[in-house]
């Protein structure tokens, strides 16, 4: 089993989860410190199923190399992937600088597809595999200053979605889990993109501000349901094509379908965006203020 991003957040914890149900896993972490504090939470039991090693995901070659190295040890290459590394950046759309775009979407689209594409020989060969692609419910319940990060979440289940087309009748499986809003590492990243003043306007300084704060008073997030989810999705015969996990992520997705954009954009707005509830709320629904 190959897990990404298994350095902190829903991959530490898919990880663990997954050693201590007999899988050997090959988790993929962002430095040597990370993999040495998984391998040392795994414990003496665990750390015989587990192998952490650095990987830069945005590296082609070194995910290559990687992927070899998993093939020579298991025979054929790893029978899942969990692509659970990712990236976040909470800006203006306009305001979003293009390294922080590009490294949002490599590490969130590219990245992922890059290693499916790696692993789905071997799998194809064996007439079996599982590929698990961890993604947000921001890609289909957009919000203020989760544009870009949205816009990747969108495209990898979009491109998820068609991998499991493709792979339709090779015994490849191709699941989608979308998770919501929780205080992980993830979450602290887009506090701190938050952080810096906005060259629009003060509006939008004021409502970064707020935003970041609000996050960084949240209690500390311990990923759960979506380890459960990702063994779920590994061990069933049949899994779903797509989990959502959490109330808020569940309640987001409904609201979304059904709310027409003249309701559901003002109240998105009086959550994250630069206008008072009120005033959003007013001009929704065309009363006077």
């Amino acid at each position: 089993m190959l897990v990404t991003g298994a350095g902190s957040g829903i991959g530490w914890a898919s990880s663990l989860r997954l050693v201590r149900a007999g899988y050997e896993v090959f988790a993929a972490v962002r430095t040597p410190q990370e993999a040495a504090l998984l391998l040392r939470e795994a414990g003496v039991d665990g750390v015989a199923r587990l192998r952490a090693f650095p990987l830069d995901v945005t590296d082609a070659e070194a995910c290559a190399v990687a992927v070899a190295e998993v093939g020579e040890r298991t025979g054929g290459g790893p029978w899942g992937l969990v692509n659970a590394d990712a990236a976040v950046v909470a800006r203006a759309v306009e305001e979003t600088g293009e390294e922080e775009i590009h490294r949002l979407l490599e590490v969130n689209v590219l990245a992922a597809g890059r290693l499916a594409r790696l692993v789905l020989p071997g799998m194809r060969r064996r007439g079996e595999g599982r590929i698990v692609t961890v993604s947000s419910v921001s890609g289909r319940a957009v919000l203020p200053w989760l544009g870009w990060y949205g816009a990747s979440r969108a495209a990898a289940a979009a491109m998820t979605h068609a991998l499991r087309m493709e792979t339709a009748g090779t015994g490849v499986r191709v699941v989608l889990l979308e998770h919501g809003v929780h205080l992980t590492g993830l979450l602290e990243e887009a506090a701190g993109s938050l952080e810096r003043p906005s060259t629009v306007s003060p509006d939008f300084t004021r409502s970064y501000r707020a935003t970041a704060a609000a996050l960084r008073n949240r209690a500390r997030y311990t990923p759960a349901g979506e380890p459960a989810a990702v063994h779920r999705a590994l061990a069933v015969p049949r899994p779903a094509a797509r989990y959502v996990v959490g109330r808020d992520a569940r309640v987001g997705a409904a609201l979304d379908a059904c709310l027409p954009y003249r309701w559901g954009d003002p109240l998105k707005r009086a959550l994250l965006g630069p206008r008072p509830v009120a005033r959003s709320m007013a001009r929704a629904l065309r009363l006077p203020r």
